[in-house]
C-alpha cells in the first residue's frame, strides 16, 4: 500500500494534519537482532560529568499553546504518569518535573504547574511548587474544586513523598503532606497518585521502595517492592498504607523497576493500575470497592517468571512489554489497554534491550490474554508463527513509514544505525496515552521515530495518533500526524499525559526540544530549555479509513457481566451482512434456549441474554455467522 496523504478538515494556523497510510515496515532481520545494555529506572543524575551514550552520538490543525519549561529532560523512566487534567468546569492543570539549575544538579527540581482559567494559561512558573526537591510529580482533582500533587523527594531535606493540595484549583496556597514509607525503607520513590469519590477525596497512591541501585535495601524479599496507600482526610491519615497487594509480593516477581506502572482513571468504586516491564509479566490490577480488594489479571506472562534482573539467569530473546503503557475504563466498565512492545535478552551477567524492534499493542478485557511464549509479541507476524498478534486487531500503530518506500530504518540519518536513535529505552513508537469518548472512541497518541526530520546526527521523535472503533476491533489504518506542522520541524516531542476527559477535542500535554534523546540520559546533547505544550486535537481530525483485523469476517466478545443473575450481553462485531444466531447449551449439551437475530447489518451488535429461564450453572453458548460458529462460556448464578 502506497502512503495516502489526506488533508484534513480544519484549517486554523494555514496548514493541516495528515493522515498516513501505513503498511508495516519491519526492520531488517540483521537490524532487529541488535541488542544494547539495558539501564534500570533513574531517579537522579548519576553524578555532574555527563557519561556517552553507548550508542547515540552527539499542516497541523491543532491548537497548541506553551505553558512552561524545564532543563531537566526526563520526565519518566517508562510510563508516563497523569500529570495534566482537564476539570469539569474546563479549566485545565498542567504539571511535570522542572529545574532550570542544571549547574547546581538542579537543586531546584520540583514540581512545575501552571493553570488555565478558562479564557487563558498563567505565565511560566519560576520555581516548583514544593517545599523540598522532589521529580516525578501526578496530579489529580481533589474536593469539590480542589487539586492535588504528589512527587517523591531525591536529595532533599526529607525522604519520602509530598503531597501538595489546595481547595480552590488555580489560586491559593498549597498545604504539604508527608507520606513516608514503611519503617526502614521511608525513602520511597516514583508515585502514581490518583483520587476517587464523588467529590474526589479519597486519595489512592502507588509507589515504590527504594531498590539497592538507588541506595535502598531489600524489603519483604524484593528489590523495589509496589506499595499501595488510601487516604480520605487529605493525606492525613491512611487507612491503607505501605500494602503490598496480593498477587505483587514476593511469591510472584523479585523485583520492580520504577515507573512501569501507572493508574487508570477511576470510573466510581472502579480503582485499576497496570504493572509492567521487559523483566515481568503485564499486569492489569482492578477494585470494584474502591481499593479494598484486588483482582489480577496477568495480560502478558513473562516467559521467565521470577525473573531477578539483579542476578540475571541466561534467557532466549523475546518479545515483550517495552514498560510504556496506557489505559482507560470505557463507558461500560471496560478496560482497553496500549503498550509499547519490545524484545529482551540476558546473557546471564548483563540486560539488553533491542533499540529497533517496535510496535504499538493492544488488548481489552474481552480478549485472551497473551501466552509466555518467547513470540507471543513479535510485531512480526508474518514471519514469527508463534505471534498472537494480529494486524489492526492487536498491533494497532509502529513508526511511520512517511515516504512509503517499505522502511523507516534506511530513511535515518545515518541509514540503518542505531546511534541515530535517542536513548529512552523503550519502543521506537511508545509513549502511548489512551482517552475514551462518550462514544466509546478510543483516541491514542504515540511518540515514534520521524524518518523526515532530525538533527545531522539523530532523528527526532514526533506525536502521532489513531483511533479505535466498535470496541476495540476496528483502527484506523492511516495516523495521524499530530507534529507535522513546520514549526515542528526541529522538535523532539515525547512524553504525552492525556487529560482523562474529553470534549470534541481530545487534550494532552507533551515534552519538546531542539535535541533528539535526553540530556540526563547522556546522549551527548547539552542541558538545553524543554518547552512543555498544551494541545488540543479536535475529535474529527482523527478519522479515516478504517478496517477490521483482515483475517476475519467477524468477532465474538465474551459476555458481560460474567457471571451474572438478570441479564448479560454479548456483542458481535461484523465486517459484513451475515445471519447469526445464538444457541445456548447446559453442561451436557442440551441445547436451552436459541437467539436467532437473522440477518444483521455490518458493525457492532449488542444481543441480550435473560438468565429468567437458566437456572444457576455453567453454561456455552455458539455464535453461529453464516456458516462459521464461535463457542465460549457463559455462568449463571
Amino acid at each position: 500500500m502506497r502512503m495516502k496523504r489526506v488533508l484534513l478538515l480544519a484549517m486554523i494556523i494555514g496548514f493541516s494534519a495528515s493522515l498516513l497510510a501505513q503498511e508495516f515496515a519491519p526492520p531488517e532481520k540483521e537490524l532487529r537482532n541488535i541488542a544494547i545494555p539495558d539501564l534500570r529506572a533513574m531517579d537522579d543524575l548519576p553524578n555532574l560529568e555527563k557519561g556517552v551514550n553507548p550508542y547515540v552520538k552527539s499542516g497541523v490543525t491543532p491548537s497548541e499553546t506553551d505553558v512552561g519549561e524545564t532543563i531537566y529532560d526526563l520526565q519518566s523512566n517508562a510510563c508516563t504518569q497523569n500529570r495534566f487534567v482537564m476539570h469539569a468546569d474546563g479549566t485545565m492543570g498542567a504539571t511535570w518535573t522542572y529545574g532550570m539549575e542544571d549547574g547546581s544538579g538542579f537543586a531546584d527540581r520540583g514540581t512545575g504547574y501552571n493553570f488555565y482559567d478558562g479564557s487563558e494559561w498563567g505565565p511560566y512558573p519560576n520555581k516548583r511548587i514544593e517545599s523540598d526537591r522532589t521529580g516525578w510529580p501526578s496530579y489529580d482533582a481533589w474536593g469539590e474544586n480542589g487539586e492535588i500533587t504528589c512527587a517523591h523527594i531525591s536529595g532533599g531535606e526529607e525522604v519520602g513523598l509530598l503531597l501538595n493540595m489546595r481547595e480552590q484549583k488555580g489560586t491559593g496556597e498549597w498545604t504539604e503532606v508527608l507520606l513516608q514509607g514503611p519503617e526502614g525503607h521511608e525513602g520511597v520513590l516514583w508515585p502514581r497518585m490518583v483520587t476517587s469519590g464523588p467529590n474526589n477525596e479519597t486519595i489512592h497512591v502507588i509507589y515504590l521502595t527504594r531498590p539497592v541501585a538507588n541506595g535502598g535495601a531489600i524489603y519483604e524479599g524484593q528489590d523495589g517492592a509496589l506499595l499501595y496507600a488510601r487516604s480520605s482526610d487529605g493525606g492525613q491519615t491512611w487507612d491503607i498504607k505501605d500494602e503490598i497487594i496480593n498477587g505483587l509480593g514476593e511469591d510472584y516477581y523479585t523485583a520492580f523497576s520504577g515507573d512501569g506502572y501507572c493508574w487508570i482513571d477511576p470510573q466510581g468504586d472502579n480503582l485499576a493500575f497496570l504493572v509492567g516491564d521487559n523483566w515481568v509479566d503485564f499486569v492489569l490490577m482492578t477494585s470494584d470497592d474502591g481499593g479494598d480488594t484486588w483482582e489480577k489479571t496477568v495480560i502478558w506472562e513473562h516467559p521467565y517468571p521470577m525473573f531477578d534482573p539483579n542476578n540475571p539467569t541466561e534467557t532466549d530473546t523475546f518479545y515483550c512489554v517495552d514498560g510504556a503503557f496506557h489505559g482507560a475504563f470505557d463507558n461500560n466498565g471496560k478496560i482497553h489497554v496500549t503498550f509499547g512492545i519490545n524484545r529482551a535478552m540476558s546473557d546471564g551477567s548483563a540486560l539488553s534491550w533491542f533499540p529497533f524492534v517496535e510496535g504499538l499493542g493492544y488488548w481489552n478485557e474481552d480478549r485472551e490474554t497473551f501466552s509466555d511464549n518467547v513470540d507471543a509479541l513479535s510485531p512480526y507476524i508474518g514471519s514469527d508463527p508463534d505471534s498472537e498478534l494480529e494486524d489492526l486487531y492487536s498491533l494497532i500503530a509502529w513508526v511511520p513509514d512517511l515516504n512509503g518506500n517499505g522502511t523507516w530504518t534506511q530513511d535515518l540519518v545515518q541509514p540503518g544505525a542505531i546511534e541515530s536513535i535517542g536513548l529512552y529505552y523503550l519502543s521506537p513508537s511508545s509513549m502511548p496515552q489512551m482517552t475514551i469518548d462518550a462514544n466509546n472512541d478510543i483516541y491514542i497518541s504515540f511518540s515514534a521515530i520521524c524518518e523526515e526530520r532530525g538533527t545531522q546526527s539523530q532523528n527526532y521523535r514526533q506525536l502521532f495518533a489513531t483511533r479505535g472503533t466498535d470496541d476495540g476491533m476496528t483502527w484506523l489504518e492511516e495516523f495521524v500526524w499530530l507534529t507535522e506542522s513546520p514549526v515542528h520541524t526541529f522538535d523532539e516531542c515525547v512524553f504525552a499525559s492525556h487529560a482523562p476527559m474529553m470534549n470534541d477535542n481530545f487534550h494532552l500535554l507533551y515534552q519538546r526540544d531542539e535535541e533528539p534523546g535526553l540530556a540526563i540520559r547522556g546522549d551527548e546533547d547539552p542541558f538545553t530549555n524543554n518547552t512543555l505544550t498544551y494541545m488540543s486535537v479536535p475529535k474529527s481530525d482523527v478519522q479515516g479509513v478504517e478496517e477490521i483485523n483482515p483475517a476475519t469476517s467477524f468477532k465474538v466478545y465474551q459476555n458481560y457481566p460474567n457471571p451474572f443473575n438478570a441479564t448479560s450481553t454479548i456483542e458481535v462485531s461484523l465486517k459484513q451482512s451475515a445471519d447469526v444466531e445464538v444457541s445456548i447449551y447446559n453442561n451436557m449439551g442440551q441445547l436451552v434456549s436459541q437467539i436467532d437475530k437473522g440477518e444483521l447489518r455490518s458493525g457492532l451488535h449488542k444481543i441480550q441474554v435473560s438468565a429468567s429461564d437458566l437456572s444457576a450453572g455453567s453454561y456455552f453458548y455458539t455464535v453461529k455467522v453464516d456458516d462459521s460458529q464461535v463457542t465460549k462460556q457463559m455462568i449463571v448464578r
